[in-house]
């Protein structure tokens, strides 16, 4: 049987026949739709409801938003707030108990725009800092300032490797280390001159290869730095030259305005935290010295505190310290930078490193940085030293203007 194909007509009125058409399929009559967006009398259509799952139950049934805002609690006793928490590390079977870091040892990580300056500056005039080397807390306080000016870094000079290898420090070491950079001295006094510092440390590992130890090196970046920023302070931190006396004159009498030296444990631990060629004594002479060679200078040094050291050795330290007249003590706490370096004896807390300042003030220290994360060259007590200097500098000006005034009216009334 055939089947006729429908007509239709075009939009100009003539009639066609499409022999498509038969092909397809029948279209049943359908609800017209509506495109607009009016109401309609419909009655709304069921949503499925989908079956809970294990998870969504767990979740309901677990912890609200209120269990996550904090709320004021009472302030914790010292010796609930200051109580060390141990964990378990390591596989099924083969774990070990250890003291977790107390939460006053926890510093930010370094992320700020003064950072990133100051460590592109030093990369780029290939210089370093015990900062990075000695792996400080510190360095995001120091180099993380609202500016560049506001910031601290402590160059350390001849390189970045020791020739000695102190049980407690994680700085790299070598018998025979690098030879000196000879343009080290112009770059440093480049780099200080353009951060536009008002206080700044320099540094420098032990070079027993030398004859000197590099101090002829470190007195000629002392120079150069005070030619190109006559106004800045100088502080620095040097080694013992193997007790080369000589070596301590020569740098104290550089131009520097704080000479440096770390004891860094008390006598009767000194052995057995420091390299064999450093004892306390040694460095005692060399604080000495640097106090006998220039009439006025401020001399410093630091004490690491929790290598099981005891009170009375302590004490012991600060009294051989006075004896020679050291004018600035800081303590810190040890802080393992390996599993290669002294384990911690004990984590000592601030109440305790309080103390301690009170006591070397007492003393008659001229000043005393005690803290956890103190360590020899701190901001804090450089801002203190540096106003120190510039009151003792202001006292001189003042002599020195009355000396002239009164030398000038003796000639007027002589005349």
């Amino acid at each position: 049987m055939a089947v006729t194909a429908p007509c239709y007509r075009c939009l100009k009125g003539t009639t066609w026949q499409s022999p498509f058409k038969v092909f397809l399929p029948q279209i049943q009559n359908q609800p017209a739709r509506r495109h607009f967006a009016t109401t309609t009398d419909d009655p709304p259509t069921t949503k499925p409801r989908i079956q809970a799952t294990t998870f969504s139950d767990r979740l309901n049934t677990g912890p609200s938003f209120d269990d996550f805002v904090s709320v004021k609690e009472p302030p914790l006793n010292p010796s609930d707030a200051y109580a060390l928490k141990t964990g378990l590390v390591g596989p099924k079977g083969k774990q070990k108990q250890i003291t977790r870091l107390p939460e006053w040892l926890k510093t930010p990580i370094p992320d700020s725009s003064s950072y990133k300056k100051i460590k592109n500056d030093l990369r780029g005039l290939n210089l370093h800092t015990v900062c990075e080397e000695a792996r400080c807390p510190n360095i995001s306080d120091c180099w993380g300032g609202s500016s560049k000016s506001a910031a601290t870094a402590t160059i350390m000079l001849m390189g970045d490797t020791c020739t000695r290898g102190c049980r407690f420090c994680s700085v790299k070491t070598s018998k025979a280390p690098p030879p000196l950079d000879p343009h080290e001295p112009e770059h440093t006094a480049e780099a200080l001159s353009r951060w536009g510092l008002g206080y700044v440390v320099l540094t420098s590992v032990d070079r027993d290869d030398l004859a000197d130890g590099g101090a002829r090196h470190f007195a000629e970046t002392v120079r150069k730095t005070k030619q190109k920023a006559p106004t800045i302070l100088v502080e620095c931190l040097t080694g013992d030259y193997a007790g080369d006396l000589d070596m301590v004159k020569l740098v104290a009498t550089s131009g520097l305005d704080v000479y440096a030296h770390n004891v860094e444990t008390v006598e009767a631990l000194t052995p057995q935290v420091r390299d064999r060629r450093a004892t306390f004594r040694q460095s005692l002479s060399v604080l000495k010295a640097a106090k006998d060679a220039k009439e006025g200078l401020i001399t410093k040094t630091s004490i690491m505190l929790g290598l099981g050291e005891t009170e009375e050795q302590i004490w012991d330290a600060l009294r051989e310290l006075r004896k020679i007249d050291v004018d600035v003590v800081t303590f810190g706490q040890y802080m393992r930078p390996t599993k290669r370096h002294m384990p911690v004896h004990e984590y000592v807390t601030p109440d305790v490193f309080e103390s301690w300042r009170q006591r070397a003030l007492d003393m008659g220290f001229l000043y005393c940085a005690s803290g956890p994360l103190v360590r020899s060259s701190y901001k804090a007590g450089e801002a203190f030293i540096e106003n120190v200097l510039k009151k003792r500098m202001a006292g001189r000006l003042e002599t020195a203007t009355a000396d002239i005034t009164g030398d000038v009216e003796r000639r007027t009334t002589s005349v």
